[in-house]
């Protein structure tokens, strides 16, 4: 990476929106924290999901063909379940539970059915969308 690509990293950092429960969670790990990184071909996303549990709170990743991106979902707790045991949670340092929403833009348009998401067991969503490429006009 030379100068000119580390001073253009400044117009990648998105403008993101929170609603809901992560909205709220000023003590708790922030949820809803963005890296974009971008290549020739597409953009990698990485959004933060602390105490976010996959199974337990339905996650959807809407990604419109502007580059706008909107993730929703619903955070479980004051309960916790394992395989034996039921835990009222008296402590909530995390987000607390409720709906939630995560919306920011990529940094250019894109092709929202070339995209292949992965909820990572260390709560990060991880997304690779390609970039929208106009077909190429063929010669007469």
């Amino acid at each position: 990476m030379d100068a000119q690509d580390f001073s253009d990293t400044s117009q990648l950092k998105p403008s993101v929106v929170l609603t809901g429960t992560a909205k709220e969670g000023s003590a708790a790990p922030p949820i809803g924290l963005v890296d974009i990184g971008t290549s020739d071909s597409a953009y990698l996303f990485r959004v933060a999901l602390p105490g976010v549990c996959k199974d337990q709170c339905k996650v959807k990743c809407e990604i419109q063909r502007d580059g706008r991106v909107h993730i929703e979902g619903v955070i479980t707790g004051g309960v916790l379940k394992d395989t034996s045991t039921v835990y009222l949670m008296r402590v909530q340092e995390l987000c607390p539970p409720g709906p939630f929403t995560i919306s920011f833009n990529l940094p250019g348009p894109v092709d929202p059915r070339l995209s292949s998401p992965t909820f990572r067991p260390d709560g990060i969503l991880e997304v690779v969308v390609m970039k929208y490429r106009t077909p190429p006009i063929p010669p007469p």
